[in-house]
């Protein structure tokens, strides 16, 4: 990856279903995130490590260590690195309240954003019906999957042979089976109840890649998505707006190529001119520019105050 001369500025960044460890994540594509990404507070939410593939079959790249390095690299110059682990890595929930190589692990996480609103931060496997009640399903379901990241795979190697960029064919099957549909509607449902429970405007989670910005029932429900599919963040602005990014389509990225140097004008313009402002009234939002790119996200826009302070729970 090249480096630009300037950096997407945030204040907290949320990303989870990494699944470093399998052959369907994405590495470079999120090395390119984190080299072009800044934040007061980065928020890992689960799934990051695959332990249950790495058990099965070891598949470990120097793209990978190098996600791990970048995100250690974050926490020492200063970025507040919170570990909130999944299903996926559940064998770090054997160290919560522990801290390594300066990223605090716990079971989940208050966040409380620009605007006072008050966030559950969980992997969201918790809520997840299959997860809790047949956990040999869920791991049947897993081999599926990973069947349908090798088949998206191949399909995305024939798309580049004609200059096509990334298309997540396993993503676009999900919605189409009304199967599927209904588990992410009942999993949002159960998300935004739990958060109800613990008396907070909102829940951040990943699990069922699938990322996305709504109100339910008066709840705030954010899904940051995943790096194996859709390649998504969710973010938060300074004035505490929370906001979704596809990264790939966003660089126009397409798997086993070099990552574009610059990045593209409306991004560009808008590392400008965080490199330069200090106050949030001088921040542009992306808005405009995922609207161009045809972006299925949404984001709601909410005022709020520069002062950021955060409490976890191990």
């Amino acid at each position: 990856m090249r480096a630009v001369g300037h950096s997407l500025r945030f204040r907290s960044i949320f990303i989870s279903d990494i699944h470093l460890g399998t052959r369907g994540c994405k590495a470079d594509f999120l090395l390119d995130f984190l080299k072009h990404t800044e934040s007061e507070r980065l928020y890992l939410v689960g799934d990051i490590v695959d332990g249950w593939r790495l058990r099965k079959n070891w598949f470990w790249t120097q793209a990978h260590n190098d996600v791990v390095q970048k995100l250690l690299r974050k926490a020492r110059k200063g970025t507040d690195v919170t570990y909130v682990p999944g299903n996926h890595d559940e064998f770090l929930r054997d160290y919560l309240g522990h801290e390594f190589g300066m990223v605090k692990v716990r079971r989940n996480a208050i966040h409380k954003a620009a605007d006072g609103r008050r966030y559950l931060v969980m992997h969201g496997d918790e809520c997840d019906g299959v997860m809790m009640y047949a956990r040999w399903l869920a791991i049947l379901g897993d081999y599926a999957y990973v069947t349908a990241l090798a088949i998206n795979h191949w399909f995305n190697v024939a798309r580049r042979v004609f200059g096509l960029p990334y298309w997540s064919l396993s993503k676009y099957l999900k919605h189409k089976v009304k199967n599927a549909v209904q588990f992410m509607t009942n999993y949002e449902t159960a998300m935004v109840k739990m958060a109800r429970t613990r008396g907070v405007d909102g829940v951040i989670c990943g699990h069922i890649h699938h990322a996305d910005i709504k109100d339910v029932e008066g709840i705030a429900y954010c899904n940051d998505g995943d790096w194996v599919e859709s390649c998504t963040a969710l973010v938060e602005h300074f004035d505490g707006r929370m906001e979704i990014i596809a990264w790939a389509d966003l660089r126009g990225m397409v798997p086993g190529e070099t990552a574009p140097l610059a990045l593209p004008a409306p991004l560009l313009e808008r590392a400008k001119i965080l490199d330069d402002a200090q106050t949030a009234s001088t921040r542009p939002p992306l808005e405009a520019y995922n609207k161009a790119k045809e972006c299925e996200y949404s984001s709601s826009p909410t005022l709020g105050t520069h002062k950021s302070t955060a409490s976890s729970e191990p």
